[in-house]
């Protein structure tokens, strides 16, 4: 079975490896046999179609399993973009595996990766939410859920909720840095960047603007420095092995907290709990760091 992504608008951004793959299969089956037509019929594919869409996929993955199991080959596409990826398909590919039938992915298009990748914010790590619930309440209580997310954040939203969202993302995340990606690769595609309101001035200032397939990307949350009593706990199993220095490095990255602040904890509570100072060569330092502060890459006129 072949899970083959296809364009987002741009009938150019099918892959030639994806436009053979369709040609050749025994059947497609895809989420709009009428949305998909257009698409096959410009490349010259005659596959037939056969529909599988979330009121059916139970019942289709089924009939489409038996085929597979008879030596068919059978690729699965969605509207547009990859299948399964907030679109049907999940199901049958599942089904595929329990089946022992191989599974082929054939990458392209998503609207996800395409709008993050332009987005300018952080892709070093990012969380995909898809749709959040249509009703309000439960929109911003998910939305709440979400506000201490360290990862970029990418939602999807039907243009008839988009205003309410934003003004959603606005009230709940104040100014954090976002940005709306607009019917990526057609005609009227924008990608823009601003904090939530910036985002809805944008959208008001032309009649017409909140039509089309949008994404959304919100900054992940800022780090938040750990808490005094959590920061001792960790310093404390810590410093039970490792030199002061080390400890206070390894705090500072598990914790984000400023490290001058952690190297006083650190040196606080050793000197609570009567231990001399450690050196990074596991030498008896005493308290000769000056007046509870770290001085990095210092070397000290006294060293030994």
């Amino acid at each position: 079975m072949y899970v083959v992504a296809t364009p987002l608008g741009n009938l150019a951004d099918l892959s030639p490896r994806a436009r053979d793959t369709l040609a050749a299969a025994a059947v497609i089956a895809a989420e709009d046999t009428r949305h998909s037509k257009p698409l096959l019929t410009h490349y010259g594919v005659r596959t037939p179609l056969v529909a599988l869409h979330e009121h059916n996929e139970a019942a289709q993955s089924a009939r489409l399993i038996e085929r597979l199991h008879q030596g068919d080959d059978v690729a699965l596409i969605s509207d547009a973009g990859t299948p399964a990826i907030s679109d049907p398909g999940q199901r049958l590919v599942a089904a595929a595996h329990a089946a022992g039938i191989p599974v082929v992915p054939l990458p392209g298009p998503c609207a996800a990766v395409a709008a993050l990748s332009a987005s300018g914010l952080s892709s070093a790590r990012f969380a995909f939410e898809g749709f959040l619930p249509a009703k309000p309440s439960a929109r911003r209580t998910a939305l709440t859920a979400l506000l201490d997310e360290p990862r970029t954040l990418i939602l999807y939203e039907a243009p008839h909720r988009l205003t309410a969202l934003l003004e959603d993302v606005a009230q709940l995340f104040g100014d954090r840095e976002a940005a709306l990606a607009k019917e990526l690769t057609k005609l009227h595609e924008a990608v823009i960047r601003g904090h939530a309101e910036a985002l809805l001035a944008w959208l008001r200032a032309e009649p017409g603007r909140e039509r089309g397939e949008f994404v959304l990307l919100i900054e992940g949350a800022p780090p938040r420095p750990a808490a005094e009593d959590d920061l001792d706990v960790l310093l404390t199993r810590l410093l039970a092995v490792l030199p002061l220095k080390q400890a206070v490095t390894a705090a500072v990255a598990v914790s984000q907290a400023p490290r001058n602040r952690v190297y006083r904890r650190a040196l606080a509570l050793q000197q609570a709990a009567g231990s001399p100072t450690l050196d990074d060569a596991g030498s008896r330092t005493g308290n000769r760091a000056r007046q509870g502060e770290e001085s990095p890459g210092s070397t000290g006129r006294g060293a030994r």
